[in-house]
């Protein structure tokens, strides 16, 4: 879901033309262990709509957990040996450090030469280059967007409409409250993102979506006032109570289970969520229940609620050395046909366009029409942070809500790290 950072090591030069992996002779595809589903719809296409293409250079499906991937993916690097397709690095700078090396196929002139460069959305693509410094250099086969998902029952029962401003979530929230019920679904037990999110947010609506990247930048610093702006809005949150009596001791899944048996009216999550929604199990309040709104605006400033957030999964980039006619038919076949594969076999969707139209339920339907109409996307808090800088964010994001520690502090902690 959220790629963390990782440890750069020096990289050996590997300018494209030969290299082991060019001459093996199969179109192999290095995945992550934790997605099954990518490399079963790239097989699923293998013996359909890429049966040509599969009989020309057949597909070689090769695994490795994610944990592995960065030192794997660097390791073979050097050895000029990447494998035609593979899971990119978990940090961006790792694989911005593949392609400043000569090892990557620009993604979108190798797709613009094949004539299928628009079958990558939009919003996909601007996600992409917004992870690498402006560069095209991966394959979207995963792609979620990020906003409040909310309770329909809960809020027609409070009398509530769907906020546009962020004052006006805040009010909701106070309503929930004083009603007895959690305004937000959320935690910070293991890995504080899903309320360090709520920052980034709130900083892309107050200074538009280049907020993280002039940090990354060094055209600003989280110090800075408008950022520590940002903090103390979610800090002003949890001190209300609107984030739950104990944010800190509570993980990933007690903030979908809060959600979906009806403990908490809002929660702020990804479209990954949907698998969790469909689960009928699970789900008691009812996927007919379930409502979506975009992050609000914030007064006066400078991002608007169609400029979501954004992620690609773990991206997925190809080897320049690997790179030839074969592996270019392979990908312009993948490139017209996963999306609609990704959609009928596992309901993932995908950055890519369904060209062949597939039967989803409402939620899917929504999320791809919120997709559909995202020209320009934003990334999350630790995007472009060290490991050490994500560590701190997270670690530490508890005793902000807490009120153990100030706006300006966290950030400063946040800060030291870059």
């Amino acid at each position: 879901m959220a790629v963390a950072g990782a440890t750069l090591i020096a990289l050996s030069a590997c300018a494209g033309g030969g290299g082991a992996a060019a001459g093996n002779g199969k179109f192999t595809y290095l995945h992550v262990t934790e997605d099954p589903a990518t490399p079963a719809i790239i097989k699923e296409l293998a013996g359909n709509e890429c049966t040509a293409e599969n009989k020309a250079l057949p597909y070689d499906d090769q695994k490795i957990a994610q944990a592995q991937l960065d030192q794997k993916v660097q390791l073979l690097a050097g050895q000029k040996g990447l494998p035609t397709m593979f899971s990119a690095g978990g940090a961006p700078t790792v694989t911005q450090s593949l392609d400043k090396s000569g090892s990557l196929v620009d993604v979108d002139a190798a797709l613009t030469k094949l004539g299928v460069a628009d079958d990558i959305l939009p919003a996909a693509k601007s996600t992409i280059k917004a992870l690498y410094g402006g560069n095209d250099i991966a394959l979207p086969y995963q792609f979620n967007i990020e906003g409040f998902w909310y309770n329909k029952k809960i809020f027609t029962e409070n009398g509530l409409t769907v906020p546009g401003t962020w004052d006006e979530l805040v009010s909701d929230a106070k309503v929930l409250n004083d009603a007895g019920v959690q305004p937000f679904a959320t935690g910070a037990s293991g890995q504080g993102w899903p309320i360090t999110r709520l920052i980034s947010g709130y900083a892309f609506r107050e200074l538009g979506p280049d907020a993280m990247a002039n940090i990354r930048d060094g055209k600003a610093k989280l110090t800075d006032p408008a950022y520590v702006k940002a903090a103390q809005a979610i800090a002003d949150l949890g001190s209300k109570g609107y984030l739950g009596k104990a944010p800190e001791a509570v993980d990933y899944n007690t903030i979908i289970s809060d959600f979906l048996t009806g403990k908490a009216g809002i929660m702020y999550m990804g479209s990954w969520v949907l698998p969790n929604f469909a689960d009928a199990t699970a789900n008691k309040i009812g996927s007919d229940n379930i409502g979506f709104f975009p992050f609000p605006t914030v007064p006066g400033g400078k991002g608007t609620v169609d400029q979501l957030p954004a992620n690609v999964g773990v991206p997925t980039a190809l080897s320049k050395a690997a790179y030839n006619d074969k592996v270019g038919a392979w990908t312009k076949c993948i490139a017209k046909n996963f999306g609609s594969a990704a959609l009928k076999e596992s309901g993932q969707i995908s950055g890519f366009k369904v060209n062949t139209p597939v039967k989803t339920d409402a939620l899917t339907s929504l999320v791809q029409d919120k997709i559909a109409s995202t020209k320009t996307s934003v990334v999350w808090f630790e995007t472009y942070f060290s490991s050490k800088a994500s560590t701190t964010s997270w670690n530490n994001i508890a005793a902000l809500v807490d009120g153990k520690t100030s706006a300006d502090d966290f950030m400063k902690l946040v800060q030291a790290d870059l």
